[in-house]
């Protein structure tokens, strides 16, 4: 069995077409939607949902990932190895976290213009990506896709710092929940913090909880997430909407 992830900022239609390509090349395919929602053009949350996510599926899979606002310009189409699995997409980081979460990457280029047949200038994602993710799906070799290269666009998802009692950094993700994802990792917050005790983040005093239906209904609060990351939500509600927040923007902890 072959088994193909697809993680897009396309929404609705646009993933059928892929999945049309995919399935006319390699008919015993079995794909998996990681999202259709990612927020568009942002890469670094299109990022951040195939990382999450990735170490559960099997080795042999195949994840196809287009956030691309990039499309039709120079920047490169590549094919990411590491750690047994295969990322096809765009060269603007959109799959090196998850890629170097799962072992050293070896890169290649989608060079080899015989595979292809004609290439939409917008839409890369069901002429490029998802014809060269069911040919490997199929077996192909990644020495046919293209050259090797070590020549690649590096994203990450920062470095939060510590203060005295404080720790700094930024929101990442915004879940369908309205959950505030940060890149403060769980290491650096029990440093400094302890479950029960009021953490002040934008100006609002909340308690660090071990789980969603531990705080009042309708309250915030503060944990960490299944994904190992610092999360703001409200039981039962969106922490997004009530405080305003979105991807990117600063974010501040320090004792209440």
């Amino acid at each position: 069995m072959s088994l193909i992830t697809l993680t897009t900022d396309f929404g609705s239609v646009y993933p059928a077409a892929m999945k049309g390509v995919i399935l006319g090349i390699d008919p015993r395919a079995t794909i998996v939607d990681i999202s259709h929602t990612v927020p568009h053009a942002d890469i670094r949350a299109g990022a951040f949902a195939l990382y999450s996510v990735v170490p559960y599926f099997p080795v042999g899979t195949v994840h196809v990932a287009v956030v691309d606002p990039g499309v039709g310009t120079a920047r490169n189409s590549i094919v990411i190895s590491a750690g047994g699995h295969l990322f096809v997409g765009p060269d603007n980081g959109l799959m090196v976290p998850a890629a170097s979460r799962m072992g050293k990457m070896e890169i290649h280029k989608i060079t080899n213009l015989g595979l292809l047949g004609d290439v939409s200038a917008t839409f890369h994602g069901r002429d490029v990506f998802a014809r060269i993710g069911a040919y490997l799906s199929e077996g192909m070799p990644l020495e046919e896709v293209g050259e090797a290269t070590e020549d690649h666009v590096h994203l990450d998802f920062g470095t939060a710092e510590a203060g005295n009692d404080s720790i700094s950094g930024q929101v990442i993700y915004i879940d369908d929940f309205g959950n505030i994802i940060t890149n403060i990792q769980a290491s650096d917050v029990f440093k400094k913090f302890r479950f029960e005790e009021r953490i002040r983040i934008f100006g609002n005093s909340m308690p660090l909880l071990e789980t969603y239906g531990s705080a009042e209904i309708g309250e915030l609060l503060v944990l960490i997430g299944s994904h190992g990351f610092l999360e703001i939500a409200v039981n039962r509600g969106s922490a997004a909407k009530k405080l305003k927040i979105g991807c990117e923007d600063e974010i501040k902890i320090e004792k209440s």
